[in-house]
C-alpha cells in the first residue's frame, strides 16, 4: 500500500466517524463546558493532517473543501431533532484548521532554520 493510498483510506474513515459522530443521537454527558468545541477542533485539526497527506491540495482548496463541510454539518445538525446547529461549532473547525497550517508553518520555518545552520557550518568548514 503506498503512503498517500494509507492517508486517503484513513481520510475517508475519519469521515464517516466524524460524519456518524456528529450526526448521531448524542448519548453521553460532557465531562467540561465546550467539551463538544474541543472535539470539534481536534477532528477538523485531523482532517487537515490527513488531507494534507492524502492529497497536498493547495491552502485555499483544503481551507475551502473542510469550511464547506464544517458548515454541512451544521446545517444538517439544524434540521435534526436532537441536535442544534452552533456557528461556535465552525468557528471550533477553523480554528482547528488553522491551528494545522500555523503548525505546518512553524514546522517549515524550523526546518529551515537548520538547513541553514547546516550550510553555514559546512561553509565554515572549508
Amino acid at each position: 500500500m503506498t503512503y498517500k493510498l494509507f492517508f486517503k483510506l484513513a481520510l475517508a474513515a475519519a469521515v464517516i466517524v466524524i460524519s456518524y459522530l456528529v450526526f448521531s443521537k448524542p448519548n453521553y454527558s460532557q465531562s467540561f463546558a465546550h467539551m463538544d468545541k474541543v472535539g470539534h477542533f481536534g477532528s477538523f485539526f485531523s482532517l487537515a493532517i490527513l488531507t494534507h497527506l492524502a492529497f497536498k491540495p493547495r491552502w485555499f482548496t483544503m481551507v475551502g473543501i473542510l469550511a464547506c463541510y464544517a458548515i454541512l454539518i451544521e446545517v444538517i445538525q439544524s434540521h435534526l431533532p436532537y441536535r442544534s446547529a452552533s456557528m461556535g461549532d465552525v468557528a471550533a473547525d477553523l480554528a482547528g484548521i488553522a491551528a494545522f497550517f500555523i503548525i505546518s508553518w512553524l514546522r517549515h520555518k524550523y526546518k529551515a532554520s537548520i538547513r541553514r545552520k547546516a550550510a553555514s557550518a559546512k561553509e565554515s568548514d572549508s
